[in-house]
């Protein structure tokens, strides 16, 4: 019976990555007019992504996801709440380090600029903006402060570093916001803020909990503009 369930979650997965897949070799093959370079690779690939996505998504399941939303219901016993923001931040921090979106859009930003960005400046950049935007939205919930007040403040600061970046930080930072949004980051942060959240006396987890991830992506975008502005100096 478990394996039938295995299986099943496992078709489930391939289910959701076969659309892909197909829509690209159709582009490839019939309107492109061009040959896969290897269809022994592409299915051997295909096939790798899909076990890898979905291993990778039942030990999110069963690792991550519970493991932060424990310690974010547990962040109250801590009796000094700047060393919650200051926990906040590391985690951010060391999660972002090894998203996978991340660290391809940062290579590939090295490569089209010809190392003049370099691929660990970029990712240390991005974990350090994405690290304060966790604090900032841990504070929130801790505070219990309506999102929008917190959300607007941040907004203009982007729009007035965004004239002062310089090309292509700017756009970098929008694409780095998005990177961050990987299975990594979003289930350690969501269970955490929600977790924090559904402690704390007078909080609703379902207003206070969420907008974490917006959060962190708006602390990267300023961080990576900061980045560029200091380069320019």
């Amino acid at each position: 019976m478990k394996g039938l369930q295995g299986l099943g979650a496992l078709w489930e997965t391939a289910a959701s990555i076969i659309p892909l897949a197909a829509i690209l070799a159709v582009l490839q093959i019939f309107v492109l007019k061009k040959p896969l370079h290897s269809v022994k690779d592409f299915s051997i690939g295909f096939l790798l992504s899909v076990v890898g996505l979905h291993l990778f998504l039942k030990g999110t399941t069963m690792s991550l996801i519970p493991l932060g939303d424990s310690v974010g219901r547990n962040f109250v016993m801590i009796e000094r709440k700047w060393l919650i923001l200051i926990i906040g931040f590391a985690i951010g921090y060391c999660a972002t380090l090894v998203e996978p979106g991340l660290k391809a859009l940062a290579l590939e930003v090295e490569e089209l600029s010809s190392g003049a960005i370099p691929y660990k400046l970029l990712i240390q950049g991005v974990a350090l903006g994405f690290g304060g935007g966790m604090a900032i939205g841990l504070l929130k919930i801790l505070l219990n402060v309506p999102y929008i007040k917190v959300l607007i403040p941040l907004l203009l600061v982007v729009m007035i570093l965004a004239f002062f970046a310089p090309e292509p930080f700017g756009a970098i930072a929008f694409d780095a916001a998005s990177a961050t949004t990987g299975p990594v980051n979003i289930p350690i942060n969501m269970a955490l803020a929600v977790g924090l959240a559904s402690v704390i006396e007078g909080v609703d987890p379902l207003i206070s909990g969420f907008g974490i991830v917006g959060l962190t992506s708006i602390g990267s975008m300023i961080s990576v503009m900061i980045l560029g502005i200091l380069t320019k100096i």
